[in-house]
């Protein structure tokens, strides 16, 4: 009996570490993908550098690249995919547009565009499937910000004093497309970086904004938080440091247990920079950087190596299901299942 127990005790950790196998695919283009949408257990789409952008419907076992006509030299960080036919990307970088699909990728409509010489957008994310948010680098002090209830069919920018004032050096890192969440109930958190590094929470669909100071890594325009990843509204976890110090395990990587009123850092953290967080499951987490990836099972508390591969960028759970898309520079894109 008591042997059971402890069979059935370790299961769930043995079947973990059996799922947990990174399985590449080989490389198609020679992008840099940042942006990553994994739409459910068949459904995922990829977009990068001089316009590419690529997708899947049998779980990334195969797939289909194109460069986005007429946009060939830009590089698409921010991408929200509805499912195999629907998509919106936007390119960081001036002048910002923003385009949309409604045939799987063949042709692409610009929805909006800004020619403003410091327009940069730095993520996007939806509420359901007509509400959504996207976010940028501030003009003018504030945080470029515009929202859709269309679907993204059009899209309108919030008046200046709903946007978040920043400060002198505050701006917003687009390394992941992971430093801006929608949740439940209206909420929406986008996190910033550089000289400032903060969290701004809405209740109200990006209608009022209020700032959350951070112990992470800032003060350089080089530093600060890179992504975030949230299980709820008392626990969340924020990554980041330097990319030019990507190596230093300082003041890179925090916790809270309480909405952020008090920080913790893990016992055993990442090994350096991280640009991408994100929750597997309730305990488990992995983190992904251009020096490797890691991976936590209790929760955050301590980390421990997962991989050593190189060059990773950005990683997403299925919005329904456990596939799981790892994907980075040199067209390198991975796969995996959690539970």
């Amino acid at each position: 009996m008591k042997k059971l127990f402890l069979v059935l005790l370790l299961l769930p950790h043995l079947i973990l570490s059996q799922d947990f196998k990174l399985k590449a695919i080989p490389p198609q283009t020679d992008a840099s993908f940042r942006g990553l949408s994994v739409v459910n257990e068949k459904v995922v789409w990829v977009s990068g550098t001089k316009g590419w952008v690529g997708r899947s419907t049998n779980s990334g076992v195969t797939w289909t690249f194109k460069q986005v006509s007429g946009f060939e030299t830009l590089d698409f960080r921010s991408l929200y995919a509805f499912d195999s036919l629907n998509a919106i990307i936007a390119n960081a970088g001036s002048p910002a547009h923003i385009l949309r699909t409604s045939d799987a990728g063949q042709t692409w409509k610009v929805v909006y565009k800004n020619e403003a010489k410091e327009a940069f957008f730095d993520g996007i994310d939806f509420w359901n499937e007509e509400e959504g948010i996207i976010y940028g680098d501030p003009i003018q002090k504030r945080m470029l910000m515009l929202r859709t209830f269309d679907g993204g069919k059009t899209w309108k920018e919030l008046p200046g004093k709903n946007r978040p004032l920043l400060m002198d050096g505050e701006a917003s890192f687009a390394a992941s497309g992971t430093t801006i969440r929608c949740l439940e109930k209206g909420k929406v958190i986008i996190a910033t970086g550089g000289l400032v590094s903060r969290l701004w929470t809405s209740e109200d669909k990006g209608m009022t904004w209020k700032p959350m100071n951070t112990p992470i890594l800032q003060g350089e325009s080089t530093s600060g938080i890179f992504s975030f990843a949230y299980l709820n509204s008392k626990t969340f976890f924020i990554v980041g440091g330097d990319y030019k110090l990507d190596s230093i395990s300082v003041k890179h990587i925090f916790y809270t247990n309480d909405g952020g009123s008090h920080w913790a850092f893990p016992a055993k953290p990442t090994r350096g920079y991280r640009e991408c967080v994100e929750y597997l499951s309730k305990n488990i987490l992995i983190a992904v950087g251009p020096k490797g990836i890691d991976i936590s099972k209790d929760g955050g508390l301590t980390w421990a190596p997962f991989s050593e591969e190189k060059s990773f960028h950005v990683a997403r759970k299925a919005r329904k299901g456990g596939l799981v898309v790892i994907a980075g520079g040199a067209g390198k894109i991975s796969t995996m299942h959690g539970r």
